[in-house]
């Protein structure tokens, strides 16, 4: 009985030996980065930057359609999808469209549960009220 002892536990230590050289220690290389040129490519994210461009340059039915069509393009990050729910927000509550205000900042937070606004930007007599009924 103790051979069979020394024995299975002989076979346990080999197995993990052999097991350890098939772990990799050293980390899995890192994709390479996404430059603004390969984004531009991209509808969804083109159509992102044009509606930020629009919203600041004080063209909100331009951005409003830009920020829709890149949420439907299929934008890829939960933040950027967030940045363009919370422009829409902005557009929609000082447009007087309270019901969508609110569905554009429950989406920003559903895209990216860290979404948060600006303590100046969630102080707005505006949106902020609304903000913060919906993101506490």
């Amino acid at each position: 009985m103790t051979t069979r002892r020394t024995l299975g536990a002989g076979m346990a230590v080999a197995a993990l030996a052999l097991l350890a050289g098939c772990v990799s220690l050293s980390p899995a290389p890192l994709p390479a980065p996404v430059g603004l040129a390969e984004l531009m490519e991209r509808p969804a994210e083109r159509a992102l930057f044009e509606g930020i461009r629009a919203y600041d340059d004080g063209q909100y039915a331009q951005a409003e359609t830009a920020l829709r069509k890149a949420l439907a393009a299929g934008l890829r990050s939960g933040r950027d999808q967030a940045s363009a729910h919370k422009l829409l927000g902005f557009i929609t509550c000082t447009s007087e469209r309270l019901a969508e205000c609110e569905a554009a900042f429950r989406a920003a937070r559903a895209a990216d549960p860290g979404f948060q606004l600006s303590r100046p930007e969630a102080g707005h007599p505006t949106w902020g009220p609304v903000y913060r009924k919906v993101v506490p």
